[in-house]
């Protein structure tokens, strides 16, 4: 809708693409500060866990170009062989999924091995006791800067939906591809951003109640979400495989992955709901 650049900086173009981005990253720390200092954590822990998040988000954009690149390798070898095919990674895009998947991975690496030297002395282990906190506010920051991120897909006109047509359509938004040129076409963008908003906001609503399984009803939710709006989807994504594109490959890891930590909190008798103010008063 809007790729063009909206003004210099530094002799380099600014699109609302990466205004959009930054705004989501910006809200998730915002939401992580709000959210964990309502529920008493320690200053020295939201401090780590900030440290260790600009790494994991930077390694996180890495993955996200690793992901999409074997995605176009292993299409480019069912096309050419093997022997003509080449990892490009430069020049590849990004996927989402693939950036979450290595963010959480490389934030969970790095938080228990420089945690282990960090916290020494009165608080030894003490980011280790916190946690489940972490992981149980991780979707709602998730959530929203994915939805601003959307938003930004929007206005570059990636990640589009399938193209309707030069007239206009009920339903469909004129847009400017990368890759089929201007058009209307239908905007999952938008529609996924309305989601993860939603999401974010009934996630909110259940971590304020006490809800300690946040990860799980996020990783089913978008998952299955993610499995159905990839069949309106019409942007080049990568090889497929019985017909069901990458992300919707990656969209059953996370149904398993959300089902996997119900069954932990069950066998392990770990309780879905505990209301914050009883959880502080055991932790004063």
């Amino acid at each position: 809708m809007a790729p063009q650049s909206i003004f210099t900086l530094f002799g380099r173009d600014v699109h609302l693409y990466g205004v959009f981005i930054a705004i989501g990253l910006l809200c998730c720390m915002v939401v992580f500060f709000i959210y964990t200092t309502k529920t008493k954590m320690p200053d020295k822990v939201q401090d780590y866990v900030y440290f260790v998040a600009i790494i994991a988000i930077a390694v996180g954009f890495l993955s996200a170009k690793f992901f999409q690149a074997i995605y176009n390798y292993v299409e480019e070898i069912s096309e050419v062989g093997i022997k003509n095919a080449h990892f490009d990674f430069y020049n590849a895009g990004l996927t989402v999924m693939g950036g979450i998947v290595g963010g959480v991975v490389s934030f969970l690496v790095i938080y228990f091995t420089v945690g282990h030297f960090l916290f020494k002395g009165k608080t030894k282990g003490l980011h280790k006791n916190y946690i489940w906190d972490i992981v149980n506010v991780c979707p709602l920051c998730i959530t929203v800067a994915h939805g601003f991120g959307r938003l930004g897909c929007l206005m570059a006109g990636c990640c589009h939906g399938m193209f309707l047509g030069k007239e206009k359509v009920f339903g469909g938004i004129f847009m400017h591809t990368w890759d089929l040129g201007s058009g209307y076409f239908i905007p999952v963008q938008l529609y996924e951003s309305i989601f993860l908003f939603v999401l974010f906001a009934v996630l909110s609503v259940l971590y304020f109640k006490g809800c300690k399984i946040t990860m799980p009803i996020y990783l089913f939710a978008y998952g299955t979400w993610r499995f159905i709006i990839e069949f309106f989807r019409h942007d080049h994504r990568g090889g497929f495989v019985l017909n069901l594109s990458p992300s919707q490959w990656q969209s059953f890891l996370f149904i398993f992955a959300g089902i996997a930590i119900l069954l932990f909190f069950h066998f392990t008798k770990r309780k879905f709901f505990q209301p914050i103010e009883k959880k502080n008063e055991i932790k004063e």
